[in-house]
Protein backbone atom coordinates (compact mmCIF):
# COMPACT_ATOMS: atom_id res chain seq x y z
CA UNK A 1 0.00 0.00 0.00
CA UNK A 2 1.19 3.38 -1.53
CA UNK A 3 2.15 5.99 1.71
CA UNK A 4 -0.37 9.10 1.59
CA UNK A 5 1.62 12.47 0.61
CA UNK A 6 2.26 14.26 3.14
CA UNK A 7 2.61 17.44 1.62
CA UNK A 8 -0.77 19.78 0.56
CA UNK A 9 -0.40 18.81 -3.75
CA UNK A 10 -2.69 22.04 -4.71
CA UNK A 11 0.06 24.72 -2.39
CA UNK A 12 2.71 22.69 -4.20
CA UNK A 13 1.47 22.76 -7.54
CA UNK A 14 0.45 26.80 -7.07
CA UNK A 15 3.66 27.33 -5.63
CA UNK A 16 5.46 25.68 -9.34
CA UNK A 17 3.13 27.87 -11.31
CA UNK A 18 4.45 30.98 -9.37
CA UNK A 19 7.76 29.23 -10.00
CA UNK A 20 7.38 29.31 -13.43
CA UNK A 21 5.59 32.08 -13.81
CA UNK A 22 8.78 34.22 -12.42
CA UNK A 23 11.66 32.15 -13.95
CA UNK A 24 9.94 30.23 -16.92
CA UNK A 25 9.84 26.76 -18.11
CA UNK A 26 13.38 26.28 -19.46
CA UNK A 27 15.19 28.19 -17.04
CA UNK A 28 13.75 26.62 -14.00
CA UNK A 29 15.56 22.98 -12.91
CA UNK A 30 13.40 19.80 -11.37
CA UNK A 31 15.86 21.27 -8.01
CA UNK A 32 14.77 24.55 -8.15
CA UNK A 33 11.09 23.08 -8.14
CA UNK A 34 11.49 21.26 -5.41
CA UNK A 35 12.46 23.59 -3.32
CA UNK A 36 9.93 26.49 -4.17
CA UNK A 37 7.24 23.92 -3.45
CA UNK A 38 8.90 22.43 -0.40
CA UNK A 39 9.40 18.90 -1.53
CA UNK A 40 11.74 16.87 -2.52
CA UNK A 41 12.59 15.75 -6.29
CA UNK A 42 11.44 12.31 -5.27
CA UNK A 43 7.77 13.46 -4.27
CA UNK A 44 7.56 15.68 -7.07
CA UNK A 45 8.29 12.83 -9.71
CA UNK A 46 6.07 10.84 -7.52
CA UNK A 47 3.13 12.83 -7.52
CA UNK A 48 3.51 14.95 -10.87
CA UNK A 49 5.73 13.46 -13.29
CA UNK A 50 8.54 14.99 -14.84
CA UNK A 51 9.24 18.41 -15.33
CA UNK A 52 7.51 19.01 -18.12
CA UNK A 53 4.45 17.30 -16.85
CA UNK A 54 4.49 19.68 -13.96
CA UNK A 55 4.57 22.25 -16.74
CA UNK A 56 1.56 21.39 -18.59
CA UNK A 57 -0.37 20.77 -14.80
CA UNK A 58 1.01 24.27 -13.85
CA UNK A 59 -0.69 26.17 -16.82
CA UNK A 60 -4.06 24.01 -16.73
CA UNK A 61 -3.65 25.40 -13.04
CA UNK A 62 -2.88 28.67 -13.81
CA UNK A 63 -6.30 28.94 -16.87
CA UNK A 64 -8.34 27.61 -14.38
CA UNK A 65 -7.91 29.69 -11.61
CA UNK A 66 -6.91 32.94 -13.51
CA UNK A 67 -8.42 33.19 -17.00
CA UNK A 68 -11.45 31.00 -16.70
CA UNK A 69 -12.71 32.82 -13.67
CA UNK A 70 -13.49 36.39 -16.24
CA UNK A 71 -16.06 35.64 -17.64
CA UNK A 72 -18.48 37.80 -19.31
CA UNK A 73 -21.84 38.03 -18.19
CA UNK A 74 -24.88 36.78 -20.32
CA UNK A 75 -26.97 39.99 -18.87
CA UNK A 76 -24.49 42.82 -19.06
CA UNK A 77 -23.81 44.58 -21.91
CA UNK A 78 -21.34 43.34 -24.19
CA UNK A 79 -19.26 46.65 -24.91
CA UNK A 80 -19.60 47.31 -20.92
CA UNK A 81 -18.23 43.90 -20.22
CA UNK A 82 -15.17 44.07 -22.49
CA UNK A 83 -14.19 47.17 -20.86
CA UNK A 84 -14.77 45.81 -17.64
CA UNK A 85 -12.54 43.06 -18.61
CA UNK A 86 -10.13 45.15 -20.16
CA UNK A 87 -9.78 47.36 -16.80
CA UNK A 88 -9.63 44.38 -14.99
CA UNK A 89 -6.66 43.36 -17.13
CA UNK A 90 -4.81 46.80 -16.86
CA UNK A 91 -4.91 46.90 -13.03
CA UNK A 92 -3.90 43.75 -12.68
CA UNK A 93 -0.73 44.80 -15.00
CA UNK A 94 -0.20 47.65 -13.44
CA UNK A 95 -0.20 45.78 -9.65
CA UNK A 96 2.29 43.08 -10.85
CA UNK A 97 5.40 44.96 -9.49
CA UNK A 98 7.21 42.06 -10.19
CA UNK A 99 6.43 42.81 -13.96
CA UNK A 100 5.61 39.05 -14.19
CA UNK A 101 3.39 39.40 -17.18
CA UNK A 102 1.35 36.33 -18.10
CA UNK A 103 2.22 32.78 -17.99
CA UNK A 104 0.64 32.02 -21.31
CA UNK A 105 1.97 34.52 -22.98
CA UNK A 106 5.50 34.31 -21.27
CA UNK A 107 5.37 30.45 -22.34
CA UNK A 108 4.25 31.00 -25.83
CA UNK A 109 7.57 33.62 -26.46
CA UNK A 110 10.00 31.24 -24.55
CA UNK A 111 8.70 28.14 -26.18
CA UNK A 112 8.87 29.36 -29.59
CA UNK A 113 8.72 25.76 -32.10
CA UNK A 114 11.28 24.11 -29.14
CA UNK A 115 8.18 22.02 -28.21
CA UNK A 116 5.14 21.43 -30.29
CA UNK A 117 3.16 19.85 -27.60
CA UNK A 118 3.19 23.07 -25.00
CA UNK A 119 2.97 25.69 -27.79
CA UNK A 120 -0.40 24.13 -28.72
CA UNK A 121 -1.44 23.88 -25.15
CA UNK A 122 -0.64 27.73 -25.03
CA UNK A 123 -1.94 28.17 -28.77
CA UNK A 124 -5.49 26.20 -27.63
CA UNK A 125 -5.83 28.96 -25.07
CA UNK A 126 -5.45 31.88 -26.88
CA UNK A 127 -7.74 30.27 -29.62
CA UNK A 128 -10.61 30.06 -26.44
CA UNK A 129 -10.13 33.39 -25.87
CA UNK A 130 -10.88 34.65 -29.26
CA UNK A 131 -13.92 32.52 -29.91
CA UNK A 132 -14.82 34.02 -26.52
CA UNK A 133 -14.62 37.27 -27.71
CA UNK A 134 -16.39 36.06 -30.77
CA UNK A 135 -19.37 34.94 -29.19
CA UNK A 136 -19.66 37.76 -27.01
CA UNK A 137 -19.05 40.74 -29.87
CA UNK A 138 -21.55 38.60 -32.11
CA UNK A 139 -24.25 38.81 -29.44
CA UNK A 140 -23.55 42.16 -29.21
CA UNK A 141 -24.23 42.49 -32.62
CA UNK A 142 -27.13 41.01 -32.80
CA UNK A 143 -28.14 43.31 -30.19
CA UNK A 144 -26.98 46.24 -32.10
CA UNK A 145 -24.86 47.10 -29.54
CA UNK A 146 -21.78 46.37 -31.51
CA UNK A 147 -20.50 47.79 -34.86
CA UNK A 148 -21.71 45.05 -37.82
CA UNK A 149 -18.91 47.16 -40.10
CA UNK A 150 -15.81 44.19 -39.23
CA UNK A 151 -17.02 40.22 -38.90
CA UNK A 152 -16.63 39.33 -35.23
CA UNK A 153 -13.64 36.90 -35.99
CA UNK A 154 -11.98 40.07 -37.07
CA UNK A 155 -13.13 42.53 -33.87
CA UNK A 156 -12.18 39.13 -31.34
CA UNK A 157 -8.68 38.72 -33.32
CA UNK A 158 -8.22 42.77 -32.77
CA UNK A 159 -9.42 42.26 -28.78
CA UNK A 160 -6.83 39.05 -28.59
CA UNK A 161 -4.13 41.49 -29.51
CA UNK A 162 -4.91 44.47 -27.64
CA UNK A 163 -5.09 42.14 -25.22
CA UNK A 164 -1.77 40.07 -25.16
CA UNK A 165 -0.07 43.74 -26.49
CA UNK A 166 -1.14 44.90 -22.77
CA UNK A 167 0.42 41.65 -21.20
CA UNK A 168 3.76 42.03 -22.70
CA UNK A 169 4.00 46.19 -22.40
CA UNK A 170 3.17 45.73 -18.84
CA UNK A 171 6.18 43.68 -18.46
CA UNK A 172 8.40 46.69 -19.67
CA UNK A 173 6.18 49.69 -19.43
CA UNK A 174 3.58 49.43 -16.88
CA UNK A 175 2.38 52.69 -17.60
CA UNK A 176 -1.63 52.93 -17.10
CA UNK A 177 -2.33 55.89 -19.33
CA UNK A 178 -0.80 53.59 -22.59
CA UNK A 179 -1.93 50.51 -21.40
CA UNK A 180 -5.86 52.41 -20.94
CA UNK A 181 -5.22 53.82 -24.23
CA UNK A 182 -5.10 50.24 -25.76
CA UNK A 183 -7.83 48.85 -24.69
CA UNK A 184 -9.71 51.61 -24.99
CA UNK A 185 -9.20 52.04 -28.97
CA UNK A 186 -9.37 48.38 -29.35
CA UNK A 187 -13.20 48.76 -27.53
CA UNK A 188 -13.29 52.26 -29.72
CA UNK A 189 -13.74 49.68 -32.98
CA UNK A 190 -16.63 47.47 -31.75
CA UNK A 191 -19.04 50.57 -31.72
Amino acid sequence: MARPREFDEAAALDAAVDHFWLHGYQSTSVRELAAAMGITGASLYNAFGDKRALFKMALARYIATGIEGRVIREHQSTVRAIEAFFKEIVNYSIKDKNRKGCLLVNSALELGDDDVELKGVVSDVFVEIEDFFRRAIARGQEQGEVSTGLPATDLARLLLGALLGIRVLARVRPNRALLEGIARSAILVLR
